[in-house]
């Protein structure tokens, strides 16, 4: 059974390819969702699939890209969407 994870990520996430890295690992590890700048500095990542990949990409997210510095990750559950692909909105 398929599950989605909604997580907030904070630090420097902006301009630094995060939602690109976390599309990319998203889709070698077959989750779908999507990453999002939001308008205060962080990112919102919604990451739907086999609870032990998205799990990997929840925790993928508490480091990011290279050039990332990620201060705080904090996930939970959503049952409200489910996407088909993953995307960088």
């Amino acid at each position: 059974m398929n599950i989605c994870v909604h997580c907030i990520v904070e630090g420097q996430v902006q301009g630094v390819f995060f939602r690109a890295a976390t599309q990319k690992r998203a889709e070698k590890l077959g989750v779908t969702g999507f990453a999002r700048n939001r308008s205060d500095g962080t990112v919102e990542v919604l990451a739907c699939g086999d609870p032990d990949a998205v799990e990997q990409l929840c925790e993928w997210l508490k480091s990011g890209p290279p050039a990332a510095q990620v201060e705080s990750v904090s996930c939970k559950p959503n049952d409200l969407l489910t996407p088909g692909n993953f995307s960088t909105g």
